[in-house]
């Protein structure tokens, strides 16, 4: 198991999981947690060994809160748009690896942390889990692509109401409306049983 300060990379055979842990923010994203995620999507596509890749966050409460809105509150324009555009890099490297990519999602997948399960192959979600685009509320519009991929994902009506309202849905919502592809009950702590159900859809 390789550890940096935010991302664990935990190996399971030939499955990578990668986990951010940064809990005191609900897994929110920082340039830090930015940086180091670019990496280790580096070494998980480098490595020939790991077939296939999981994406979730520590602890139950949340699999990424999104942006560090603490962060963003004290940086001027020029700094605005280099984290952004950090972020929006990170996303696409995910979005273009060459192995099956799943967000196993736990708790809060709000803006950022949105984007980054809609990234993915394939989105799993806990019960507990609560999906959406909040940034209207703060007066901002979805910047790290949500705007085009939850419209390829659950359609133009859908993804209006989503990004307009601000508003967030259950997983069970999710999965109707096409934006996760599965809810289970298993607890993060349960993430073998959770690689099965997984192996099950990519066999």
């Amino acid at each position: 198991m390789s550890t940096m300060k935010y991302i664990q990379l935990e190996p399971k055979e030939d499955i990578a999981v990668i986990k951010i842990n940064r809990l005191e923010a609900l897994n929110a994203m920082n340039t830090d947690v930015i940086a180091e995620l670019s990496r280790t999507i580096d070494i998980v596509g480098f490595d020939d060994g790991i077939k296939a890749v999981i994406i979730t966050g520590a602890g139950e409460r949340s699999f990424c809160a999104g942006a560090d809105i603490a962060y963003m509150v004290n940086i001027d324009p020029i700094g605005a748009e280099k984290y952004a555009a950090s972020a929006q890099a990170v996303l696409n490297k995910i979005e273009k690896l060459e192995k099956p990519v799943i967000a196993a999602i736990n708790g809060f997948a709000l803006g950022g942390g949105c984007e980054l399960a809609m990234v993915c192959d394939i989105r799993i979600a806990s019960s507990n889990a609560k999906i959406g685009q909040p940034e209207v509320t703060i007066g901002i519009t979805p910047g790290w692509g949500g705007t085009q991929r939850l419209l390829r994902i659950v359609g133009p009506a859908k993804a209006k109401e989503l990004v307009f309202t601000g508003k967030m849905i259950t997983a069970e919502e999710a999965e109707l409306i096409g934006l996760v592809n599965r809810v289970t009950n298993l607890t993060p702590e349960e993430e073998n049983r959770i690689i099965a159900c997984i192996w099950l859809l990519i066999l």
